[in-house]
């Protein structure tokens, strides 16, 4: 095997939650209702964590996360714990198709900066060596990009977008390297708000930028987060169309981003959403660096149970070779299977199954 097919993304990868077993949906209405303690409760999350650990490696994943266990979702209950950051109860969820999200969001409430004391870093220590060595564990943070929905950032703080961006990227740059000297070597920002700017009506705009004024803002924003990153520590970004008990928040090719973000974002690797006709073709992929990062292609969903069909998806992998380099190429689910706390619309037997799926195939065609 050559040194790159040690190193992640994996042919056969995964985005990184997991559906959360009901002792933990069990122990956060104990700790809510008083009936456990805080410490308790991360116990059993702990036990859990260990457990999913061992069922990974046991089906043949090579990188293995934490399920984002400890988690409610996705994104927030990192960003809440920056300084400056505060999470809080709206009036609406976000709408997505044929639902609304549950109430949560966070706010800029001061100047942004990482909390040295981030828990998040202690659980990677703590997930890490329940890992053991056995596999690489993979961390999964919300892209610096989320901070630039619409409604968070408070301009009597921030007037000038520019700062904010300033101020982000210095959070971020510390937030790799806490990482990074927690021992982590495998390192994902998922990211809804760059793909939201492929669409046409950009979801989470709240500014008087352009499309292409707001793709080269976030251009600068991550590639003044990845100029810290050290050699050996890979990072890469899952760019998503919304996850919520099965539901997707919009539709968009990535035709309009490519141009500038595949074509210069010094990521080591783009987990992107390929599960259905709402994801557009393969040719934004032509930007691509040859020889530069590998694409994950999100073939399979993680919204429902069935199975892909083998012949299709060898299909679709072959398509996507007219613009990458085979060598390039991974496969995953398109997105996580539990974004939030209360999952997708599947068992976990199905989940394995799929993940299992995945592994078969990626030895079958890419291998």
């Amino acid at each position: 095997m050559s040194k790159s097919n040690q190193l992640p993304p994996f042919r056969a990868d995964h985005v990184g939650s997991l559906l959360r077993p009901e002792r933990i949906h069990h122990a956060r209405r104990d700790f809510q209702n008083g009936e456990i303690t805080a410490d308790e409760m991360y116990n059993i999350e702990t036990e859990e964590i260990s457990k999913v650990i061992d069922k990974q490696i046991e089906i043949g994943l090579k990188a293995v996360t934490d399920g984002e266990f400890r988690r409610r979702f996705w994104h927030t209950d990192f960003l809440e714990l920056l300084d400056g950051v505060e999470g809080y109860v709206p009036d609406r969820g976000y709408q997505f198709v044929g639902i609304e999200t549950e109430k949560y969001n966070v706010r800029n409430v001061g100047k942004i900066k990482f909390n040295p004391d981030h828990p998040h870093v202690r659980d990677f220590k703590v997930f890490d060596s329940l890992v053991d060595g056995r596999a690489v564990a993979k961390q999964t943070i919300p892209s610096p990009n989320q901070l630039f929905n619409a409604g968070i950032r408070d301009k009597s703080i921030y007037p000038d977008i520019e700062e904010y961006a300033k101020d982000i990227i210095k959070t971020y740059q510390d937030a790799v390297l806490a990482f990074y000297d927690a021992g982590c070597r495998y390192l994902q920002f998922d990211d809804v708000y760059i793909a939201g700017l492929s669409a046409d009506d950009i979801p989470f705009n709240d500014t008087d930028y352009s499309h292409e004024e707001l793709i080269d803002l976030a251009l600068r924003v991550l590639n003044g987060v990845l100029s810290v990153k050290p050699k050996d520590l890979v990072i890469t970004t899952h760019l998503c169309r919304g996850n919520y008990r099965s539901k997707y928040a919009f539709e968009a090719s990535y035709e309009r981003i490519s141009h500038q973000l595949f074509a210069n974002l010094k990521y080591d690797g783009f987990f992107l959403e390929y599960d259905d006709d709402r994801s557009g073709g393969f040719k934004p992929l032509e930007k691509i660096p040859n020889g530069g990062p590998r694409v994950v292609l999100g073939l399979f969903t993680s919204k429902f149970p069935e199975l892909e069909d083998e012949a299709l998806i060898k299909a679709r992998i072959d398509e996507a070779t007219q613009y990458v380099d085979r060598s390039q190429l991974c496969i995953s689910p398109q997105c996580g299977f539990a974004s939030t706390h209360h999952g997708n619309e599947l068992t976990e037997e199905a989940q394995w199954n799929k993940l299992r799926y995945i592994i078969e195939l990626g030895e079958k065609y890419l291998s």
